[in-house]
């Protein structure tokens, strides 16, 4: 017989891992409800930096750090699926940008929706002026540890 963990044991980085990790899985859902059930968690990694420039797949990589190889297989993926497609550079047709298409900007949009219904249902569940400290306190950690210039430069990686 398996003892259950009591989430309320949790150390405050691994339940604040695991709440990212069920808020994404609902996030996932809404948006499969929505017609883009085939994206993936770590497409947003990807998008993340196509958003509002147009790397090449080089440029990406090392923004990811990630091996060319291993960005170019996300790019190819992506394209195949429909929401990223490459562009010849105006100034060398030999260079190839990765720039979101029309389907992958309305990706963007409805993951952004998702996220505000799922913050909202969330608030809902709470009493909001908790939910505001919490928001509040997550912040501040986050600070705390280094990751907030990565939010905002859009360059929040995966765990290695």
């Amino acid at each position: 017989m398996r003892e259950s963990v009591d989430p309320a044991d949790l150390d405050l980085g691994s339940l604040a891992l695991f709440v990212g990790f069920a808020a994404g899985s609902a996030v996932q859902a809404d948006l499969a409800s929505m017609g883009f059930g085939d994206l993936r968690m770590s497409h947003g990694y990807v998008f993340q930096h196509l958003i509002d420039a147009q790397p090449t797949v080089s440029d990406l990589a090392a923004k990811l750090d990630m091996t060319q190889q291993g960005a170019s297989k996300a790019v190819a993926e992506l394209e195949r699926l429909g929401y990223v497609e490459r562009l010849p550079s105006p100034r060398d047709a030999r260079i190839r940008h990765v720039a979101l298409t029309t389907r992958g900007r309305e990706a963007v949009t409805a993951a952004r929706r998702a996220r505000e219904r799922l913050e909202g249902r969330l608030r809902d569940r709470c009493d909001p002026a908790a939910f505001d400290v919490t928001r509040t306190v997550l912040v501040g950690l986050l600070d705390e540890l280094g990751g907030t210039a990565a939010v905002h430069r859009r360059d929040v990686r995966p765990p290695r």
